[in-house]
């Protein structure tokens, strides 16, 4: 969840917030965005409510603000043209968070920062696992709640805005497991009856970079696709033992442990590399039929948490060609950060560092920078930006926009590979598409007093997954 290296002059906004949450940072994030004069009276208002007060839910809730600029696509997979600025005012009206301290802090930069925008005094901050329900009530019909939590709380999250007829942003990722997905599927059968509007943060898809170049592959320019290639490898985010002096349940959950237990998040595998099977799934135009792969943990590993630190997945397609994906997390070793198409014709970069949208087509399948043979135009409005101006330009004008089925397909094709790593098989689609698997089925009924999902052993550590034992299907 960072913003590109080559977009545009707001492009810091989602990057700042997610880096820091902080007061400087947020104010800097901001620095340049034209923000709408708020008038509490009007009836045009489009009033927010933010479930969830980490940086993701920051800077959404910043994207929310600064949402005006041009609609740049029609989410086919192809340039739009442009569309018309979506017009009135958004508010910051209500906010919930299981964490006191989470909810004064994330209002304070927010409020210093956005101003009249944000109009949450006391009584409309709802601290605890059920105080969603009393932000969500604080909205109208044609309001938005970001859901912007732990992705275990996701579907139930979801099932009461849709009751209560309010449009929805959801954060990736949107389940930690198939069981989750099925549910929020659900759901979404009821909002699409209502005519809720839904988005959710994919935000590559609406990259004009990424969707000028979907529009050169479907014209043939590549070839028929036979593999693809993602990576991510980074230094990894390693877990210190539990200490057992502190409500274990609400320090799984807390802000600095956002990849380390399967339960609440799905994992490190899962939260950083769903954007870029998505993109493997776009790019083929096409679910995966099968996937199977490895993983493990080098040697003398001290982290505690429930994650491998590499995970490298085979992902077949019903014409036979491939996705490969990579995850390592382990200091010391090569980077990278990528994804890379490969057709009969040529080769393409699809996805640069950071999610940068650095797409590029090469002359044969040679993929060095002298061997360019296309780029698009440079994007005018970063992905994080876009995928709000279309959500609220379909409010405003009344248009479909329901994301949640491509989301949910591709989160489930994500966890697909995770499985086939963490269970040691292949994974067949039909599989996990029917799979009602959760691994904390009473997520709903908890409270700040329930016992952790999962406990830490002696040493403080959890236990991660063995393959051929394990079971997450």
């Amino acid at each position: 969840m960072n913003s590109p290296e080559l977009s545009s002059p707001s492009r810091h906004t989602r990057r700042e917030f997610l880096q820091t949450g902080g007061r400087l940072a947020a104010v800097g994030a901001l620095a340049g965005v034209t923000l709408p004069h708020v008038h509490a009276a009007e009836d045009n208002t489009i009033r927010l409510a933010l479930i969830g007060c980490g940086g993701r839910g920051s800077g959404a809730v910043a994207n929310a603000m600064s949402a005006g600029g041009l609609v740049l696509n029609d989410l086919s997979g192809r340039q739009a043209s442009k569309g018309e600025q979506p017009q009135g005012p958004v508010k910051l009206v209500a906010m919930a968070d299981i964490r006191q301290d989470r909810l004064d802090s994330t209002h304070a930069t927010l409020k210093e920062t956005l101003g009249d925008a944000v109009d949450v005094p006391a009584e409309r901050r709802f601290r605890g696992f059920d105080g969603f329900r009393h932000a969500i009530d604080c909205l109208r019909p044609g309001d938005v709640a970001l859901l912007t939590t732990f992705s275990s709380f996701r579907a139930q999250h979801f099932e009461y805005a849709v009751e209560k007829g309010v449009n929805v942003f959801m954060e990736k990722t949107f389940g930690p497991d198939p069981g989750s997905i099925q549910r929020l599927l659900r759901a979404n059968a009821e909002a699409e009856k209502k005519g809720l509007k839904v988005g959710c943060g994919l935000m590559c898809r609406h990259s004009s970079a990424r969707q000028a170049m979907i529009g050169q592959i479907r014209d043939g320019r590549l070839g028929d696709i036979l593999n693809i290639r993602a990576y991510r490898m980074d230094p990894g985010y390693f877990l210190a033992p539990f200490a057992r002096k502190q409500n274990e349940l609400l320090w799984q959950l807390s802000p600095g442990h956002p990849y380390q237990f399967m339960w609440s998040s799905g994992g490190i595998f899962l939260e950083l590399m769903i954007h870029q099977m998505d993109e493997v799934f776009w790019l083929k135009d096409s679910l995966p039929v099968a996937a199977h792969g490895v993983g493990g943990r080098f040697a003398g590993s001290t982290d505690a948490s429930q994650n491998l630190d590499s995970y490298s997945v085979e992902y077949t397609f019903a014409d036979g060609s491939k996705g490969m994906v990579t995850g390592r997390y382990i200091r010391g070793c090569h980077t990278d950060f990528a994804t890379y198409v490969h057709g009969t014709k040529a080769a393409g970069k699809f996805s640069g560092d950071i999610h940068a949208p650095e797409c590029l087509i090469y002359k044969d399948q040679h993929t060095d920078r002298n061997n360019v043979a296309w780029r698009p135009a440079k994007e005018s409005v970063n992905p994080w930006q876009a995928e709000w101006d279309v959500l609220l330009g379909a409010i405003r004008g009344n248009r479909p926009h329901n994301e949640v089925k491509r989301a949910a397909q591709s989160n489930l094709a994500a966890m697909m590979g995770r499985a086939a790593v963490h269970m040691g098989r292949t994974i067949a689609w039909e599989e996990i598409a029917k799979s009602e698997f959760r691994f904390c089925p009473q997520a709903d009924a908890l409270t700040e007093n329930s016992p952790a999902p999962v406990q830490a052993d002696d040493g403080g550590r959890y236990q991660a997954p063995i393959p051929g034992k394990w079971v997450e299907v």
